[in-house]
């Protein structure tokens, strides 16, 4: 193995020292003890999937694939979302009687980097799905219980920016007529690439009064009167539906009490095919990407046989931990130093200590080069050496 790759590890991979493993791992506890008290059980579901089921259902894109073959020469996948697979268990086993279903989740998922630029190709998600309830209530649900969940973790100063699928994509076929011609838009908006949207606007052939509809787009944001200029955007009334949910959702979470952590941006839209209705992202102070995001997917259990309608939502646990700024996780390990003549003492020490929940690492003197430099990282130290005498404390 030459030395260039004896350290390296693969594009968009990386390590997870034990001082990061323990926020996490703490953020994790928060918000997993959220969920369940909310009544959604976790699950798990494989790392590796089926291209031809899972990986066509998932909204990511094809070349973000990890993509591997079995020994019967089937392509797999590392599961690219945790929505597709979980789809894929509610409609085979737990859809039977056909009740909402209230399933979590705390898994890595993997998306392949084309190249290096700081972002993971592998990070882990939590997230929940309710599958089997198509009302706006559900979707009120899933919001509240984000917003829930963020607050949990520790995080108190976000955003969730709320739009609806299905009003830009009727507000864009009245005006440009085509789903291909709409897409162009979709992705400037996905972008947030506002200039260039403006720029694709102004070189349209459109007449001046739908270039302006289109710029206007841009212009509507908060929970006041928000709904109405969505609406005046339209022609006639086809299309009003999903501002009328829009409406009824803020409504909804009103009555949850958490309505000053939302905003209504009707221009909203994802890259995520399989989004149907309301969607959402999450902003916060200190990440300048979304942390979260989520939304009603109707139309993806069809494709593994169930017709019912499902709403879910995804926290990127790293955005969340930068969002969060916590400080380093204090150390409360103790250590037993002690020299062989006295391993039994030590060790019956170190029984004791961690009867009382206490962590304890046991360390032999004489396994270690520079005392001074290792005792220095724990904030207590019992030594237990020499012949004769009692354990001591050096704190």
């Amino acid at each position: 193995m030459s030395k260039l790759f004896m350290f390296e590890k693969p594009m968009g991979m990386r390590d997870t020292f034990p001082h990061l493993y323990k926020m996490k791992k703490g953020i994790r506890d928060e918000v997993e003890a959220e969920m369940t008290a909310w009544g959604y059980e976790f699950l798990e579901t494989p790392t590796l999937e089926y291209d031809e089921t899972v990986g066509e259902a998932s909204a990511i894109l094809d070349q973000q694939l990890f993509k591997l073959m079995d020994q019967q020469g089937r392509t797999l996948v590392l599961r690219p979302d945790m929505t597709a697979p979980i789809a894929r268990v509610a409609a085979s086993k737990l859809l039977k009687d056909r009740n909402p279903l209230r399933l979590a989740y705390s898994a890595n998922v993997f998306r392949a980097q084309q190249r290096e630029g700081g972002r993971p190709a592998e990070f882990e998600q939590m997230g929940i799905e309710l599958i089997g309830d198509a009302s706006v209530s559900a979707d009120a649900e899933i919001i509240a219980l984000l917003i829930s969940s963020l607050k949990s973790a520790g995080l108190e100063d976000f955003t969730i920016s709320i739009g609806h699928m299905g009003f830009v994509q009727e507000l864009f076929l009245q005006i440009v007529g085509t789903e291909e011609r709409a897409q162009q838009l979709r992705r400037y908006l996905y972008d947030k690439n506002y200039v260039g949207y403006r720029k694709h606007v102004a070189s349209l052939p459109l007449s001046s009064i739908d270039k302006q509809r289109l710029l206007k787009l841009l212009t509507i944001r908060g929970n006041r009167g928000s709904i109405e200029d969505a609406r005046a955007l339209l022609e006639g009334a086809q299309g009003t539906q999903p501002l009328s949910e829009l409406q009824e959702l803020l409504e909804i979470l009103k009555d949850y009490g958490v309505e000053n952590f939302v905003t209504m941006d009707v221009s909203l839209v994802s890259h995520m095919s399989y989004y149907t209705g309301v969607l959402f992202e999450v902003y916060a102070d200190r990440v300048g990407y979304s942390l979260g995001n989520g939304g009603r997917y109707n139309h993806l259990l069809e494709k593994f046989g169930a017709e019912v309608g499902a709403t879910g939502f995804g926290i990127r646990l790293d955005y969340l931990i930068e969002a969060l700024n916590p400080p380093a996780a204090t150390d409360n390990t103790a250590l037993i130093l002690f020299s062989a003549e006295r391993r039994s003492e030590a060790m019956k020490l170190s029984r004791e200590l961690r009867q009382q929940k206490q962590a304890v690492v046991t360390q032999n003197v004489k396994g270690v080069t520079d005392v001074d430099r290792f005792t220095a990282q724990f904030k207590d130290v019992h030594y237990i050496v020499g012949k004769t005498g009692k354990a001591g404390d050096d704190a």
